[in-house]
């Protein structure tokens, strides 16, 4: 495939008119190589049939080369290649590159497209079912402390399993590889006792040191994690014996039990420190239905844990691909393979099957009116906010004017779009904004008290309470002191109150109070769903709406 970029780089560079004078200098120049191999390129072109080349006696003539292959067909024939040999980086590096026109771009995508999906092949005599899956997160790792993403975290909890998890039921706790627990009349003590013989992935009988360990590890770290504000008031983790643990809070919180069906709060061995948290974060052992075990900068295959003490998944393999942009799907007549699309685009997805789950995202922007500067001003708040909203507005005449240096939009690249579309808004209203974009890391640093206006996300899901609790804490983090203890004092008595839907409540009023003191401003919000072909089967989600790769299987064909 090398060759082919070779020629792309020429094309790009010296095509157009049917005959090109150049000189072998040139030719070195552009394809960044010496004198010598330039030529032993150029030859290799010439035995193709993809170029001619009339070379000119003398250092420094103009040789004649005349390009007989369509840029287009030599990228399609190099895409198809990187296609076959699974080199999924290089054929999506090449469609973005290469490709000039969008009929191109079709063809290029439909080749992918069959990539992905249901793969069944016999090996000796068994059937194995591969399930390929595109993701628009980049993996980095599993490791349930480290986890940033939710396409990471999807992987992880495949991966690993917590002490409780979440049923299809709104709000409904079940056992996980604790089979029952209870709690003091304090609600402060919970002990938890564990099923016995589950194994991890590398052969080692889950014991409760194992969870001693996992929260132990939680505590002590200085990492800013999701739910921080939850493992950080846990007092003491206890082994009573090799099957029960006993986990003391510092005061009661109604959220705990919530908290221990994320995946951060899976169970990891505890001789994790022999392995290294750098290996483990993309060679993980858990106790889940599906293993790791290849992990690379744009795949992650996991393969069926057939000791997995729920049962057994169906499928036998999972690839999970990074795709940095949208795969639109193709009818199914057309015979794709691509079985299972999560967030489907509009388009071309009529023939299919579509669920939705219980899940949405949505985006919105809030103010920084801790930092000193012109945000601190409600009424110039109210007009920036006012911008972003379709409906016509007065003409803003406060007596202060427009802010003199430019608004700064602090977000992670998972939202630089939404940043990009308010900044766009803003200048039409005569706003200067400029977007900084930053790790998901270093989006919890100081970044966020150093700008105007903070671009987040919060996925409504089964764990929606507890994502709420933690973005009015960070929320609280960059508004005036007034207005952080009222936050503070309703997300206190939030976290002593047992009934759910009186918690509900008390975010509505925290979110209609930031919203009239135009601290919070909703862009918008988008349901999740997932579609598929007729000949799936088992399609559930998970408590984050994404698909549940455990009960999903393709009936053989008869």
């Amino acid at each position: 495939m090398k060759l082919h970029s070779q020629f792309l780089k020429l094309h790009s560079h010296h095509g157009g008119p049917a005959e090109v004078l150049v000189t072998l200098d040139e030719l070195a120049l552009t394809l960044g190589c010496t004198h010598r191999n330039a030529l032993h390129v150029i030859r290799k072109m010439v035995e193709m049939n993809w170029i001619t080349w009339t070379p000119s006696r003398g250092r420094g003539r103009r040789s004649k080369l005349v390009f007989l292959a369509a840029s287009e067909d030599i990228a399609l024939e190099s895409m198809m290649q990187a296609i076959s040999s699974k080199d999924i980086s290089s054929a999506l590096e090449g469609i973005r590159g290469h490709t000039r026109t969008s009929a191109l771009q079709d063809t290029l995508q439909g080749w992918l497209l069959a990539y992905f999906g249901h793969h069944a092949e016999m090996q000796s005599d068994k059937r194995i079912d591969t399930l390929r899956l595109p993701v628009t997160q980049q993996l980095h790792t599993f490791d349930p402390l480290y986890m940033n993403l939710l396409a990471e975290s999807f992987v992880s909890s495949h991966v690993f399993d917590g002490l409780v998890g979440r049923s299809g039921e709104r709000g409904k706790v079940i056992p996980g590889l604790a089979h029952a627990w209870e709690t003091d009349e304090a609600r402060t003590a919970w002990t938890f006792h564990l099923r016995k013989e589950v194994l991890f992935h590398h052969g080692k009988v889950l014991t409760a040191e194992d969870v001693v360990y996992s929260f132990e590890r939680m505590m002590s770290t200085s990492q800013r994690t999701l739910y921080s504000y939850i493992f950080k008031e846990i007092q003491e983790v206890k082994a009573l014996n090799a099957s029960t643990v006993r986990i003391l809070l510092k005061k009661p919180n109604e959220l705990f039990l919530p908290f221990l069906c994320t995946s951060r709060a899976a169970i990891v061995p505890r001789d994790l420190q022999s392995i290294g948290e750098n290996i483990f974060g993309r060679r993980p052992a858990g106790t889940g239905p599906f293993k790791v075990v290849e992990m690379s900068e744009d795949t992650c295959v996991l393969e069926v844990f057939p000791y997995y003490f729920q049962g057994r998944a169906h499928l036998d393999r999972v690839e999970i691909i990074y795709v940095p942009w949208g795969l639109a799907p193709g009818p199914s007549e057309t015979g794709s393979g691509f079985h299972v699309i999560p967030n489907p685009q509009a388009a071309g997805t009529g023939s299919l099957s579509k669920i939705h789950s219980e899940s949405s995202v949505r985006k919105f922007v809030t103010c920084n009116t801790k930092k000193k500067g012109p945000l601190s001003d409600p009424l110039l708040r109210a007009d920036i906010l006012s911008c972003l909203h379709e409906a016509p507005r007065e003409p803003f005449t406060h007596s202060a004017g427009l802010p003199a240096a430019a608004l700064q939009i602090a977000t992670i690249p998972q939202y630089a779009g939404d940043a990009e579309y308010i900044a766009a808004r803003l200048k039409q209203h005569g706003y200067a904004c400029k977007v900084v974009s930053v790790s998901p890391e270093e989006f919890k640093g100081p970044i966020r008290l150093q700008s105007d206006l903070i671009v987040f996300s919060l996925l409504r899901d089964q764990d929606e309470q507890l994502r709420l609790y933690d973005l009015y804490l960070t929320l609280s983090q960059h508004i005036e002191p007034r207005t952080r203890a009222d936050i503070e004092g309703r997300l206190h008595m939030i976290s002593r109150e047992p009934d759910a839907a009186a918690r509900t409540e008390g975010f509505r009023i925290i979110e209609d109070s930031l919203t009239r003191d135009h601290q919070l401003h909703i862009l918008y919000e988008k349901p999740a769903e997932t579609a598929y072909l007729p000949s799936v089967r088992g399609v559930t989600f998970n408590s984050q709406g994404w698909v549940d790769l455990r009960h999903l299987w393709f009936p053989p064909e008869l």
